[in-house]
């Protein structure tokens, strides 16, 4: 199977805004309703109670589009198929001292399980050098994520990257640290 990963446009950011609600669907069972995407009074996952379809959810989401050269929206196609997406950010929305952060990264069931989430993901971190920061949670009910994102990294960066458990701007995560400009390919 093909993977690919490629920045989307304004033209082709629905494709992402499709799948996000299955993205914070598949958090809340990593997190339940408390900790991650809090479930409105809508049926919508948003903290804002103000969200009240999917529909108003897609305006929440432009931002994606609307900084080019500080967030990238990255959208993963199997076979050209929509297989998931990678949202990456850049300061000033990271923490000091990180050139990228891997802010939201999904791949959709159907591809998971055979190596192509890894595929995507390393795609995108070769997409820029330097110093790359991603969070996942760090609670049993996600012990799946926290072995791929180890094993995706330790891999890639031959063994040379942080991980700890810890507060951050976003809770307590298990984040993964690494600079791949040091990367001997």
């Amino acid at each position: 199977m093909n993977i690919e990963t490629a920045l989307t446009t304004l033209e082709d950011a629905y494709i992402i805004k499709n799948m996000y609600p299955l993205y914070l669907h598949d958090l809340s069972g990593h997190y339940g309703l408390t900790g991650g995407p809090v479930l409105n009074e809508h049926g919508i996952f948003e903290d804002s109670p103000e969200v009240r379809t999917l529909a108003e959810q897609y305006d929440v989401q432009n931002i994606w589009w609307e900084k080019p050269g500080c967030l990238y929206p990255f959208l993963i196609r199997a076979d050209g198929l929509p297989a998931g997406f990678a949202l990456v950010a850049t300061p000033p929305h990271c923490a000091k001292g990180v050139d990228y952060f891997m802010n939201d990264f999904f791949v959709l069931q159907p591809y998971r399980g055979q190596g192509y989430a890894q595929q995507a993901a390393l795609q995108v971190f070769g997409h820029f050098a330097g110093v790359w920061e991603l969070f996942t949670n760090p609670a049993d009910k996600n012990v799946i994520g926290q072995k791929f994102w180890r094993k995706t990294i330790s891999g890639y960066t031959n063994g040379i990257y942080e991980e700890k458990a810890g507060d951050t701007f976003d809770g307590y995560k298990l984040s993964f640290r690494f600079n791949n400009a040091k990367i001997k390919k």
